[in-house]
């Protein structure tokens, strides 16, 4: 019997250490197919002699066709040139067909409004905020252009079955923006891989607390803060780089996990702060490396102008590691008294005094609080639940079909 093939469309390349919420998302999309569907990903390859040939991979135990549309050296760093722009031109010359489709990006939708099959685009952010973000004109050039982003938008968002946006704020946008479409626009939870992000028993945890504060030549009672993400005028670092300046905590660390195009203007805000010792930028990590971070953590930070819902943040929680966040995206709504703070202004003396008030009063926010507010957002369940309606929309397309429940 046919098996229904699911194509995920996005810019990157799935078995490199490219960083953002996106990347994980279409990653727990491949590793959380059931069996009875092929799964394709039309994404981007390392070199010039990958591309445009089907390869068949392996990605966690699953089998994956893998199709780089173009060469992309680094995904983590942003080019003259957009890799969006180049993506979807090379797109254009294709025709990716297939039961299913879903697409991260509105942009590369102009080459598939002639395709046929069940198309879902996914929303990752509030465009409202991202569009008047201030102090964030480099973060998204379509800010410059926001009559011509919209215009598009009205024009491809029609070819889709589903509109998925992880941001209830953005949701209630479009469904207003678009009401003859409203009912395909639903909100849909981002999600995080309990089996990989959980949190560490006390003693263990103490002890590679201990182990990391040693192998940085620290004090073994210092409080590790960590921000982990994409170094982009979105995540506003530099902000985060004052307001660790201003925080009046005595032994305390920043880490800085990822890259990107800010990484040189952060690491001469450190210098100027005086803050050398004070700061380790870790470049960027792999899953395995991250987690244990996430873990050891006393508190995580998201210093960003705006969001739809980090996946970043719901690792942390998942590792029991409380939040202090900028008042932007879904976070402030998910986060209880006891899982982390918000900071109602997006200055470095609000985001230092929240940093403060979870530092130091750590038995205010236990691990077990933090992973109760992740627990609903277990990618097995969340990305099951999309498989699962795919299905049945499938098996009612193909009703002559036996019905097939999943492996």
């Amino acid at each position: 019997m046919n098996k229904p093939i699911l194509t995920i469309f996005y810019q990157f390349n799935p078995w490199n250490s490219s960083i953002g919420g996106i990347q994980t998302i279409v990653r727990s999309f491949l590793k959380y197919a059931p069996s009875n569907f092929e799964i394709r990903m039309v994404g981007t390859g390392d070199n010039a002699s990958q591309v445009g040939k089907w390869q068949e991979l392996n990605y966690a135990g699953r089998t994956v066709k893998f199709f780089p549309l173009i060469a992309v050296e680094d995904d983590n760093i942003r080019k003259i040139i957009p890799t969006t722009l180049k993506y979807t031109a090379a797109l254009l010359k294709q025709n990716f067909t297939s039961d299913f489709m879903h697409f991260h990006r509105i942009e590369p939708t102009i080459a598939s409004l002639n395709w046929q099959g069940d198309k879902t685009f996914f929303l990752h952010n509030d465009i409202e905020q991202q569009m008047s973000s201030a102090n964030a004109k480099n973060a998204m050039l379509w800010k410059y252009f926001p009559a011509g982003y919209f215009a598009l938008e009205k024009l491809l968002i029609r070819q889709f079955t589903h509109i998925y946006s992880c941001n209830t704020k953005a949701t209630k946008f479009y469904q207003k923006k678009y009401p003859n479409l409203a009912d395909r626009i639903t909100y849909l939870k981002n999600a995080v891989d309990t089996k990989i992000f959980y949190p560490l028993e006390s003693e263990e945890l103490t002890e590679k607390r201990q182990a990391l504060a040693q192998k940085l030549n620290l004090s073994t009672m210092t409080k590790f803060i960590l921000f982990a993400g994409r170094l982009h005028p979105q995540k506003d670092p530099i902000l985060l780089i004052h307001a660790f300046a201003a925080l009046s905590e005595p032994d305390t660390h920043l880490l800085i996990a990822g890259d990107g195009e800010l990484a040189e203007s952060i690491r001469s805000e450190i210098v100027a702060c005086g803050l050398s010792e004070r700061v380790t930028l870790m470049g960027a990590l792999e899953q395995e490396q991250l987690v244990d971070l996430y873990r050891v953590a006393n508190a995580f930070v998201l210093s960003s102008r705006y969001e739809g819902l980090p996946v970043a943040v719901l690792e942390a929680l998942a590792c029991g590691t409380p939040i202090v966040t900028t008042d932007c995206g879904e976070t402030p709504q998910l986060l209880t008294a006891n899982s982390g703070v918000v900071a109602k202004q997006k200055t470095p003396e609000a985001l230092a005094a929240a940093l403060n008030q979870v530092l130091q009063n750590p038995k205010v926010y236990p691990a077990h609080a933090c992973v109760s507010v992740a627990e609903p957002y277990t990618a097995k369940a969340v990305i099951g639940d999309v498989y699962q309606q795919m299905l049945a929309r499938w098996e009612e397309k193909n009703l002559t079909l036996p019905i097939t429940k999943f492996a």
